[in-house]
């Protein structure tokens, strides 16, 4: 008798994929419904509520222009002076000068956050690239912090300032955000909670409709089946109402 019920309970909890696929169907509709305003919510949300942001990148050669390879006795202090741009890049003299010369409303810290200071694999190239909503701003702000940094390494290490590889221009299109994939992840979003919500509510459903329901939630089989005409039921109403 254990065995039995245990055997049945096995079976109530294993997952029907054809039973899932045939529930979903019958609510395509509204599963269709609910992804195009998940995408539409997602496309007004990021096209009238988020700022875009927009980037510009300089570049500068961690050598002055009057140092040649064969003054260099290891090629791997290219590589550490590398690191020393990177510190020196987002350091409180450089971007205060920034500030100062461009005549920026913002502060050291702020000002930080929109910078990032890299250093391309395998080259002696650091690369200013910085975020604004402004793109012309974002243009101005690279080009200063690559010209203080240069500056002030030539200051620190006591050498010529080194030299500029490329100066930022404006950029045409803002690098984020991106509003087909924001739209994208909407739609997903809404598609995935309209089938959560029909599962639940179909899982949770425990009343008793055919004889296929007495069997799963009471494990009783049928031994007959009555169907019933709604034409008398609805008959039958009539009369009672009637009476």
């Amino acid at each position: 008798m254990n065995t039995e019920y245990q055997v049945m309970e096995e079976e109530d909890d294993e997952i029907d994929l054809g039973e899932l696929f045939f529930v979903l169907r019958r609510h395509l509709l509204v599963l269709i419904l609910c992804a195009v305003i998940g995408a539409a919510a997602a496309f007004g949300y990021t096209d009238l509520l988020i700022t875009p942001q927009y980037e510009s990148s300089s570049m500068i050669y961690i050598f002055s222009k009057t140092t040649t390879i064969s003054s260099v006795a290891d090629l791997q202090i290219g590589s550490q002076l590398t690191v020393d741009f990177e510190i020196l890049g987002t350091s409180r003299p450089v971007l205060e000068k920034v500030i100062s010369d461009l005549k920026l409303n913002t502060t050291y810290e702020d000002l930080l956050k929109t910078i990032t200071i890299t250093n391309p694999t395998d080259s002696r190239i650091i690369r200013v690239t910085v975020q604004n909503p402004d793109p012309k701003l974002a243009c101005d702000i690279a080009n200063s912090v690559a010209d203080n940094l240069a500056a002030r390494v030539a200051q620190v290490i006591d050498t010529d300032k080194p030299s500029s590889v490329e100066e930022a221009v404006p950029a045409e299109k803002p690098i984020s955000p991106s509003i087909p994939k924001n739209t994208a992840m909407g739609m997903i979003a809404g598609f995935l909670l309209a089938m959560a919500v029909i599962l639940v509510r179909y899982y949770s459903d425990m009343t008793i409709k055919d004889e296929d329901d007495v069997k799963k939630y009471l494990g009783l089989g049928t031994m007959a089946a009555f169907p019933m005409e709604k034409s008398i039921a609805g008959a039958a109403g009539v009369k009672g109402a009637k009476k």
